[in-house]
């Protein structure tokens, strides 16, 4: 009798089905067939089409705009493996909705990526995979293992192909994603900026001054998230000021919500690259300065990994 034990089955969810379909290319497995629609009254009804008893299960899901929606197909999904005995299910979500309320910001606030972790977890999740971490300490928020990837090799291989490297500056936009722009300046041998800026409000920044020499290079601004896209367009402005020729950033999650994107095609930033965490929009696509960087290789390579028990941090070495 055939065996499903140890078999790997792919569950993609709406949030990025293009992405979940290159991550399966990839790993030469097709999606599994899987029912993800709503009622009339939006409730969402999942089920699985294939046997999944004592396979491993990977449900591919960004929770990404709209966050309720897709956060819900996630557990719906996870409930649905775990009731049809999966072996095990590993909730892969390129990008982790929430991460930005990973503490109290106020007397009488939420962590709200601590609330989603647990969800996910009492949900029947045995490990999660994710993409940049808004905050590295939300991996101690599941009580389950975590696989934090990295875009970063994906960003430095593109870089290597498309800029001379002595002429290149790494930016980062605050002071909090300092670690995060060193590893990337330290991997291609280039020297590290900062841009000091003010917050007055969500969703806006008034940049000050910029410490690092760049007057005369290539800066490259390094994050994890663009937004509303405001801190990026102050940031390049900035930069150019003090005689940087040209501005690129290289980002891992696209959100782009509300005018960001005519936001970034107006402004002075020679190309903003994302990768396809979040998957793009129809105006993400005909923009004169997007561009995106496929994230499902990557992935993929993580995936299977996993799947045979072998090192999954060795990618990023």
């Amino acid at each position: 009798m055939a065996s499903n034990n140890g078999a790997v089955r792919l569950v993609a969810g709406n949030s990025n089905r293009a992405l979940s379909e290159a991550i399966g290319a990839y790993l030469a497995t097709p999606l599994s067939k899987t029912v993800v629609r709503r009622f009339a009254d939006m409730e969402i009804f999942v089920e699985i089409l294939e046997n999944v008893r004592g396979a491993d299960a990977f449900v591919l899901q960004s929770t990404s705009y709209p966050a309720n929606d897709h956060l819900m197909e996630l557990l719906i999904i996870i409930d649905a493996l775990r009731r049809a005995s999966a072996r095990r299910i590993t909730a892969v979500i390129p990008y982790f909705g929430y991460a930005r309320q990973d503490r109290k910001t106020g007397s009488r606030t939420p962590i709200s990526a601590k609330l989603v972790a647990n969800l996910i977890t009492h949900a029947g999740a045995d490990r999660v995979m994710t993409l940049d971490l808004h905050a590295g300490q939300i991996q101690g928020f599941f009580d389950i293992p975590t696989d934090n990837l990295f875009a970063s090799p994906v960003m430095v291989r593109d870089i290597r192909e498309r800029f001379d490297l002595k002429r290149v500056a790494v930016v980062s936009p605050d002071v909090g994603g300092v670690v995060r722009a060193r590893g990337l300046a330290k991997r291609i041998d280039a020297p590290l900026a900062i841009i000091d800026k003010r917050r007055e409000r969500a969703g806006e920044s008034e940049v000050m001054h910029v410490i690092g020499e760049v007057d005369g290079r290539t800066c490259i601004l390094i994050d994890d998230i663009v937004d509303s896209g405001g801190t990026l367009v102050n940031a390049a402005d900035a930069l150019l000021e003090n005689g940087a020729n040209d501005v690129y950033a290289y980002i891992s999650h696209g959100v782009l919500s509300g005018g960001a994107v005519a936001r970034v095609t107006a402004s002075h930033l020679k190309e903003l690259v994302i990768t396809d965490s979040i998957q793009p929009t129809e105006a993400v696509r005909v923009a004169r300065n997007i561009r995106v960087l496929s994230i499902a290789t990557l992935i993929g390579e993580a995936i299977g990994r996993t799947a045979t028990e072998e090192s999954v941090s060795s990618l990023f070495d």
